[in-house]
């Protein structure tokens, strides 16, 4: 006989920091790091004051099987659950679980920061690393993110194919506004003599946002940016010095893949 019984939902509706995904972390922490932060992104939605154990209590009855149970339940690498696919880890789980803990646990031992065994411990480096606020007043526990999210590279020394994949997927998105300008703004102009300042008002970003997104153009043979006649460095650019960005249009259409934006 099957069980027809539904399966309650959460009480509160759930929300996530719109930078979870950009910023990376979910390649660096444990598999708990994105229904911690849903959760803590949760606690602090208006009307809400509490400790993070009774916003659990509140929404899950206190059990939550995508945060392993509670906050106290242990922190993994792998879906405890799921069928190991053995074709793209042939070692099995328990050899892959243990070598993401020496990385994970070197790369913090490394950097001063203590290794969490559980979400509970996990939630604590949150408020060190800034990713997360706690306030006791008088009505109660609030929490609070800031708008952007530090950057696991920021806290930690992450070895250079992490950092490059980290990097590429931040990039992405703010090289998409920056190209969004040149075409939809600008009409893809071979050459155009600007700022980084005068970029980052134009796209809406701050200026490193925008170094890093001119520098990517470059590296990847898209454009040039020179001084006069000779070539400066992306990455060393005053904010507010001006520069020729000299495109090389071609390159970029027959090398990058198109996103057509309804």
């Amino acid at each position: 006989m099957t069980d027809n019984t539904p399966v309650p939902g959460p009480r509160r509706d759930m929300a996530m920091h719109n930078d979870w995904w950009e910023s990376g972390w979910e390649h660096v922490l444990p598999r708990q790091g994105f229904p911690l932060t849903m959760l803590i992104s949760t606690a602090c939605q208006p009307g809400f004051t509490g400790s993070l154990d009774d916003l659990l209590q509140e929404s899950f009855d206190g059990h939550w099987n995508m945060i392993g149970g509670d906050l106290d339940g242990a922190l993994t690498f792998s879906w405890p659950d799921e069928e190991w696919d053995y074709e793209a880890a042939p070692e099995g789980r328990e050899a892959c679980e243990a070598a993401h803990w020496e990385q994970f646990s070197a790369l913090l031992t490394t950097a001063g920061f203590p290794v969490p065994k559980s979400v509970r411990d996990l939630s604590e480096l949150y408020l060190t690393w800034g990713l997360a606020s706690r306030e006791e007043t008088p009505d109660g526990t609030r929490w609070s993110m800031p708008a952007a999210l530090p950057l696991p590279g920021e806290l930690l020394s992450l070895d250079p194919e992490l950092t490059a994949r980290l990097d590429g997927m931040r990039t992405g998105p703010l090289l998409d506004a920056l190209i969004d300008h040149l075409v939809g703004d600008l009409g893809e102009p071979a050459e155009t003599l600007t700022s980084l300042d005068r970029l980052a008002a134009a796209t809406g970003q701050d200026v490193d946002d925008v170094r890093l997104a001119l520098a990517e153009l470059v590296s990847s043979g898209d454009a040039r940016v020179q001084r006069g006649e000779e070539p400066a460095d992306a990455a060393r650019l005053a904010a507010h010095r001006r520069f020729r960005l000299v495109m090389d249009w071609q390159h970029y259409h027959e090398n990058r893949i198109q996103v057509t934006r309804g």
